[in-house]
């Protein structure tokens, strides 16, 4: 796994920049209108017949010793119904198939849009390239991708959406040890870089966030909810549980909705949302749950795109210059099924570089760039955007990081906002295009 080298930045200075930016990004109703927003619809589940046989009417012919929790008729996929002994169900399962036994933790990404086709221009086609950028990342990483297009449950639309979904891609894969929630408008800057695990270890979700601006400033952009890591146990779940209670289906909504609105000062709508109530659960130690909570600010977990998308174009130069004057390693041709070795040669290159470390002032690779409040799909960006900048951001970062695929396969873009690719000559960068 490449892992990068990383200087802490300044928790004051990129609090402040997370800070600023992230305000702006949200003042238009932060992910009111991002991941599935179909029109409304009246809650069906009681309507639902879940696909299990009643316990008198299976007749199932495997042996018993091979049976696991699937086989259990009173198992659900739907949030209504709390899951007990996770963990145990999760073990047993895995004894029975030895061969997802693995020494490295495995990981399952989960990102989703909505059912239907996008209203604006460029919507489907950015969801399309946004997508590919996540299967490029899983593809090199050995990552299993589930990207989701189905609202899982009627009364948790928008930001809601993804616990749902998460859960019950908890349930489909229980060889998978981590659930990546990645939003559809975050999109991988850095091919190289692969998340430290073992800096998690002793916690069981990591969200990008600052815990100054949590326990001091009490902010409720004091993190970012879009993307997430979360373990597949139990501990999960019942969090889960506890923060769907916050959200749309819950009898005291509209309660939540004015405690989080008292309790963050600087909150635009009324609504309880999804962050917010993640923040209070971690600022108020509700339920115990911060304590296994990571809030990680030393790398790009997520960036904000503003102050990222300019500096593309310097740190591809940076980079370049690098692999220059660097050992011939880093410019040798390779298979992409070896693309993890020369990152980890040219993550240690990094490291020997001035400068090249994560944040505003660094030139290192953002890992993960997030176009919040740009709203590819519906077009309802932020008023704070001017022109077509969201999109053209967009478009920079994604070419920014097919650079780093297409490179494998002999190829690079023409420039960042160019669909045009160029032939790459032997022993590039030194020789020129």
């Amino acid at each position: 796994m490449a892992r990068s080298s990383t200087t802490k930045p300044s928790a004051l200075v990129d609090g402040l920049v997370f800070t600023a930016g992230a305000f702006m990004a949200l003042l238009i109703f932060f992910g009111l209108y991002s991941f599935l927003s179909p029109d409304p619809v009246p809650n069906r589940l009681s309507s639902i017949s879940l696909p299990f046989s009643s316990p008198r009417t299976n007749h199932s012919t495997h042996d018993p010793s091979d049976q696991t929790f699937y086989d259990d008729p009173s198992l659900t996929y739907t949030i209504e119904k709390p899951i007990s002994n996770w963990d145990e169900k999760r073990s047993a399962w895995l004894k029975l198939h030895p061969s997802f036994s693995a020494k490295t933790e495995r990981l399952l990404m989960v990102s989703g849009s909505q059912p239907k086709p996008c209203p604006s221009y460029d919507g489907d086609h950015l969801l399309l390239r946004s997508l590919k950028n996540k299967v490029d990342y899983c593809r090199i990483h050995d990552i299993k991708l589930f990207y989701n297009t189905a609202l899982f449950h009627p009364s948790m639309p928008t930001f809601w959406a993804k616990i749902p979904v998460i859960r019950a891609a908890m349930l489909a894969h229980p060889e998978a040890d981590w659930v990546w929630w990645v939003d559809s408008d975050a999109i991988f800057t850095d091919m190289d870089f692969f998340l430290p695990l073992d800096r998690y270890r002793d916690h069981n979700m990591v969200v990008h966030g600052w815990p100054k601006l949590v326990y001091e400033e009490k902010s409720w952009v004091a993190l970012n909810a879009g993307v997430f890591l979360i373990r597949n146990c139990q501990w999960s779940l019942d969090f889960m549980d506890e923060w769907a209670s916050m959200g749309p289906p819950s009898p005291d909504y509209e309660k939540w909705g004015k405690i989080l609105t008292s309790t963050f000062k600087n909150k635009v709508f009324t609504d309880s949302d999804d962050q917010s109530a993640l923040v209070y659960l971690i600022l108020t130690g509700k339920g115990g749950w911060r304590d296994k909570i990571y809030l990680e600010n030393e790398y790009y977990f997520e960036g904000y795109w503003v102050e990222i998308v300019g500096r593309l174009e310097n740190i591809a130069a940076r980079y370049n210059e690098m692999e220059k004057r660097g050992p011939a390693v880093l410019r040798r041709r390779h298979a992409e099924g070896v693309f993890v070795s020369y990152a980890k040669q040219r993550d240690a290159q990094l490291g020997r570089e001035n400068g090249a470390v994560s944040g505003p002032k660094g030139w290192k690779r953002p890992f993960l760039t997030h176009f919040t409040g740009c709203q590819p799909c519906n077009g309802k960006r932020n008023e704070q955007y001017s022109g077509d900048n969201c999109t053209e951001g967009m478009y920079k970062a994604l070419n920014f990081a097919d650079d780093q695929v297409l490179r494998a396969y002999g190829f690079r873009h023409a420039n960042m906002l160019s669909g045009d690719v160029q032939p790459l000559p032997f022993d590039y960068p030194r020789a020129r295009i």
